[in-house]
C-alpha cells in the first residue's frame, strides 16, 4: 500500500512517497542521495518522542549515522530565533552543501528547516519526513519555506524544493483527533479549489478515514499531493495559478495573527473556517449560489470541526481590525489584497476585484454568528 507522486521540476524534481512503514525504510530510501553516510535531523520534542527512534533505526539499518537537534513544539518556534539556532547548529555539525538534512515533524519544522537549508551555504539539500496530515498533504510539498515575523505569517522565506518527501501514513495514527481534523482542513481545500469529484469522495469517505482506514488515508493524501504537484509544476514560484492553493488562507492568516499564533486556533482549523468565509464572500458577490457555502459549512460540522468564528475560544478583534490584519498578507500586490473565490465547489479563481465593504460585511456577520 504505497503510492508515489513525482514532482517534475527539471533539475529540482523529486518524488513524494506515501504509505505506511516509510520511516523504517528511510535508510534505503535516503541513502542514494548521500555523498557520505551521515545526516542531520531537526525535529521537535513531541514528534521526537513518537518517531525519532523509528527514523534513526531505519537510517542505522543502512549504516547511516545521524545527529539530532530537538526544538520546542508549537508555531512560536517558526521565527527568527530558532532559524538562527538551526542554521548555527548545522554549521557546527559541519553540514556541507551536498549533505542532506532531514526535517522530521509537522509544518512548523518543515518550513523552518527548509528555510535554514535554503540559506545555509546558499542551498543545502533536505528531505521532508512530515508527521502531521497537514504537512503530508500541503506544506512538505512544493518548496515553500519560511518563518513568521511580528508583522504576519510566512513573511520571510524562500522557495527551496526538497530532494525527497517520505509521507509515512503510520504517523497519522499518533495524532490527537483535533490535530488530524485540523490537517483535514487542507485536504478539503483541494476538493474545493479544483476537484468537485474529490470533494464528493471526501463527503462519503472521510468518517471512515478519520476513524483510521489506512487505504482511505493513503488515497486522500495521494490525491491532495497530486493536485498540489500539478499546480506547483505549472507555477513553482506563485506568479499566478499557485495562488489557488491559498483558498481560505487570507482569512486564516488574519485569524491566526489575531489569536497570537496560539493553540486557540490551529492552522488547518483557520483554513477550514477561511474556506467557509471565502465561499460566503463568493455567494454574496453573486459568483456562486448560497448552496455552496452552506454545503462547506455542513461538511465541517459533520466532521466536528471548527466552522465559524464563534468556535474560536476567547475574544477576537472587530471586523475592521481583522480586515487590517488581512492587509498584511503576503498576497497583497501593489497595495491590493488578492482573494481566492469560487464559482462553485471545485471551481476557484484568484481576483483582486472585491469591494472592501462586502468583505467587511462578511466579517461583521461572522463575528455576530450570523
Amino acid at each position: 500500500m504505497r503510492e508515489t507522486v513525482h514532482v517534475p521540476l527539471g533539475a529540482r524534481a523529486y518524488d513524494v512517497l506515501i504509505g505506511p512503514g516509510l520511516m523504517a525504510e528511510a535508510g534505503a530510501l535516503i541513502q542514494p542521495l548521500l555523498p557520505r553516510l551521515r545526516v542531520a535531523i531537526v525535529t521537535e520534542t513531541r514528534v521526537a518522542a513518537l518517531h525519532l527512534d523509528a527514523l534513526r533505526s531505519g537510517l542505522s539499518a543502512e549504516g547511516i549515522d545521524s545527529v539530532v537537534l530537538e526544538l520546542p513544539p508549537g508555531e512560536a518556534t517558526k521565527g527568527w530565533a530558532h532559524l538562527e539556532q538551526v542554521t548555527e547548529w548545522l554549521l557546527d555539525q559541519k553540514i556541507e552543501r551536498r549533505d542532506v538534512v532531514v526535517a522530521l515533524g509537522g509544518g512548523v519544522i518543515g518550513d523552518l528547516v527548509g528555510f535554514a537549508c535554503a540559506i545555509l551555504r546558499r542551498g543545502v539539500r533536505f528531505v521532508q519526513v512530515p508527521t502531521s496530515l497537514l504537512a503530508q498533504v500541503d506544506s512538505s510539498v512544493g518548496g515553500k519555506t519560511g518563518i513568521n515575523t511580528s508583522q504576519g505569517k510566512n513573511l520571510a522565506g524562500a522557495f527551496h524544493q526538497p530532494s525527497l518527501v517520505l509521507a509515512d501514513t503510520d504517523a497519522l495514527s499518533t495524532l490527537a483527533p483535533r490535530d488530524f481534523l485540523a490537517g483535514y482542513g487542507e485536504v478539503m481545500k483541494y476538493g474545493l479549489l479544483g476537484d468537485s469529484a474529490f470533494f464528493e469522495w471526501l463527503e462519503e469517505h472521510v468518517p471512515a478515514m478519520a476513524a483510521g482506514d489506512m487505504g482511505l488515508r493513503v488515497a486522500a493524501v495521494r490525491r491532495s499531493v497530486e493536485m498540489k504537484a500539478e499546480i506547483v509544476t505549472r507555477d513553482e514560484t506563485e506568479q499566478g495559478e499557485r495562488a489557488l492553493l491559498n483558498l481560505g488562507h487570507t482569512f486564516c492568516h488574519a485569524l491566526e495573527s489575531a489569536t497570537g499564533y496560539s493553540d486557540r486556533l490551529l492552522h488547518g482549523e483557520g483554513v477550514a473556517i477561511g474556506c467557509g468565509l471565502a465561499y460566503e464572500l463568493s455567494a454574496r458577490l453573486g459568483l456562486c449560489s448560497q448552496e455552496s457555502p452552506s454545503r462547506v459549512r455542513a461538511h465541517l460540522k459533520a466532521m466536528g470541526m471548527k466552522t465559524d468564528l464563534k468556535d474560536i475560544p476567547g475574544d477576537l478583534p472587530g471586523a475592521e481590525a481583522l480586515l487590517n490584519l488581512m492587509g498584511q498578507d503576503k498576497k497583497v500586490v501593489a497595495g491590493t489584497l488578492n482573494f481566492v473565490l469560487a464559482r462553485g465547489i471545485g471551481d476557484a479563481f484568484v481576483t483582486s476585484d472585491v469591494p472592501r465593504d462586502v468583505v467587511l460585511g462578511v466579517l461583521q456577520d461572522a463575528l455576530r454568528g450570523n
